[in-house]
């Protein structure tokens, strides 16, 4: 049986969630970042999601926005480890979780690299730093973080990260991979863990134009080597990986008008995921952003 934390933020996520369109060249202020999850809201989603990179602090912006709102859930997809310490990183989201109980989801990535280097760490191998980051998060600190309850994820877009997952967190936050993957990661979690699927979206009417952005963000992926790897895991050709067919699209990016994207929605619900973010494609517009997600939610029966 799943334990309080799991069953307490299935019950708060309900099937789909939003996250913030995210841009590298400018945040949109807070007061507009307000005005867009109450518009969340009213389109009927209840929970929101954020991003982190060097230089963004994801939990100060869950802060700002659970201030704004009554109910509605946050989490992060992802924060960053590298962006500061374990024991911060446990001590902030207890306190969040303390000021808003049953309201907070702690979505944790190792990130990449770069990231790493960026405030002068050395990242080291992936599996190895995330089980030690997730060790040292209840290192005992004085004053003593909030004892407060919150659900713990591991971004793991690999079957050994997924692994760790089970193992040493409340579940996993896989993203842009396919409803085969899904099923993969609910049978090696099994049924008392979270499964949050990050679901990257192309909303348009056009169903041509939609393609070619999700054949654009495909690319973007493919560009990295895991990714790469685990395509071929998953049983995808060194041609679709080539030529970024048709096939491998259509399965990673839910495209095309809002009756499509649902449609990929409830595969990967049936699959076994517990709750799907859709995720704009990085470097849009925000106010754009926004209203594609309205869109989606408000053709969403459930």
């Amino acid at each position: 049986m799943a334990d309080a934390v799991v069953e307490t933020a299935r019950q708060a996520l309900r099937p789909v969630g939003a996250s913030l369109p995210v841009s590298f060249t400018g945040t949109p202020s807070v007061d507009v970042q307000r005005e867009a999850v109450g518009r969340l809201e009213r389109a009927g989603f209840r929970a929101v999601w954020t991003n982190e990179v060097i230089g963004k602090d994801a939990l100060v912006q869950l802060a700002t926005l659970l201030s704004a709102t009554d109910d509605m859930v946050f989490g992060t997809c992802i924060a960053n480890i590298w962006a500061r310490p374990a024991p911060t990183m446990h001590a902030a989201a207890a306190q969040l979780a303390q000021a808003y109980p049953g309201r907070i989801v702690l979505g944790l990535g190792v990130g990449y690299p770069e990231q790493a280097a960026s405030v002068g760490q050395e990242f080291g191998g992936p599996l190895a730093t995330m089980r030690q980051y997730l060790s040292r998060m209840d290192s005992p600190t004085w004053p003593p973080a909030p004892d407060a309850a919150y659900p713990r994820i591991v971004a793991a877009n690999g079957p050994k990260m997924l692994a760790l997952a089970g193992e040493v967190a409340d579940g996993a936050l896989p993203a842009m991979l396919p409803v085969e993957f899904t099923t993969q990661a609910r049978e090696l979690l099994g049924p008392d863990k979270l499964l949050i699927v990050g679901l990257s979206v192309a909303p348009n009417d056009d169903r041509d134009q939609a393609k070619a952005t999700a054949r654009e963000i495909v690319s973007g992926w493919l560009g990295r080597r895991p990714y790469r790897a685990m395509m071929k895991q998953l049983g995808y050709f060194d041609d679709d990986i080539a030529t970024v067919s048709d096939r491998l699209v259509n399965a990673v990016v839910a495209h095309g008008r809002p009756g499509d994207i649902i449609a990929t929605v409830r595969a990967h619900l049936v699959a076994g995921a517990d709750h799907v973010v859709l995720l704009p494609a990085i470097g849009g517009e925000f106010a754009a952003g926004i209203e594609q997600l309205e869109q989606i939610r408000l053709a969403y029966p459930g």
